[in-house]
């Protein structure tokens, strides 16, 4: 008995045969930011959305869904965030695939197309208004060359909305796009070009199902970004009526009618249908192709 026992492993080597060793606790520190800072703020807020100045239970999200100038306000940002989304995503793949090659001043290139970055949501609303103003040097430009009569309704409104998220989400799509184009290994484009395809079959047929995985990634990541719009709804757009989105429904709520209770109800639901939507595209992207890329990434 006591041979079989020495024989035995201790428990440290059996688990760490099995990956679990010291260098997990690393993770700890990790795990209690992410306790601190999410966990325990989404829990309050959903038990708070559960407890209601008035009425029973469920008062809050009842409210919401029986007024329609609330829940408009989830088709409002729907019609902003996925029209942003779809653009920022398809315009960064044909610019980071043509930036993933030897291209002259592609530093410099790069550097520039991630500058809206560094700007923020505030100063690229602040830009919208002085140049895409009524009175901004673009209205000047083509009322003075005879293009048009009078100014561009180019901001307070939708369309002032829609450029600000393209300007700030762009740069992100493009990042991640480009990380992802360069974890396909060239030489994949290569061979297929040995056999006859042209560009657009190299594309069609090896480079867009490698990339899709990646692409589905990157839509969701924006689409959080741009669902959660606010300050651009608020500066560039018209926050009481056509870009009413449901953020500033959350805000209006808790800071306003100092309703929180109503406020983190409005907060949850925002965050049940970011859910829905990555959820579809999660499940998308699992019927592509998942294996190796053959690259880097």
């Amino acid at each position: 008995m006591t041979a079989v026992a020495s024989a035995r492993p201790a428990l440290r080597h059996r688990l760490a045969e099995r990956g679990v060793d010291r260098t997990l606790l690393l993770l700890v520190p990790g795990l209690l930011v992410t306790a601190c800072l999410f966990l325990y703020p989404f829990l309050y807020g959903l038990q708070l959305s559960f407890a209601p100045r008035q009425g029973g239970v469920f008062a809050n999200y009842a409210r919401f869904f029986g007024d329609p100038y609330l829940r408009d306000t989830i088709w409002t940002t729907l019609g902003i965030a996925l029209p942003a989304t779809f653009i920022n995503v398809l315009a960064s793949i044909p610019i980071a695939y043509v930036m993933r090659g030897r291209v002259r001043g592609k530093r410099l290139l790069t550097t520039i197309l991630v500058v809206p970055i560094t700007l923020g949501t505030v100063l690229t609303a602040q830009g919208l208004i002085m140049y895409g103003g009524p009175a901004g040097w673009l209205n000047k430009v083509l009322t003075v060359l005879g293009i048009t009569d009078e100014p561009l309704p180019l901001i307070h409104n939708y369309t002032g909305v829609l450029l600000s998220l393209v300007i700030t989400g762009f740069p992100f799509s493009f990042l991640l796009t480009l990380s992802y184009l360069s974890g396909i290994d060239p030489s994949l484009e290569k061979a297929a070009a040995t056999l006859g395809a042209n560009w657009a079959q190299r594309f069609r047929r090896i480079t867009l199902p490698l990339l899709a995985p990646g692409l589905a990634i990157t839509f969701c990541l924006s689409f959080v970004m741009a669902f959660s719009v606010f300050p651009s709804a608020q500066l560039v757009g018209d926050p009481a009526n056509e870009t009413r989105v449901v953020s500033i429904a959350a805000y209006h709520a808790a800071f306003e009618e100092y309703d929180y209770s109503m406020g983190s109800a409005v907060a949850m639901l925002m965050a049940v249908v970011m859910l829905i939507v990555i959820g579809l595209v999660m499940a998308w992207r699992g019927t592509l192709y998942r294996g190796a890329t053959g690259g880097k990434g």
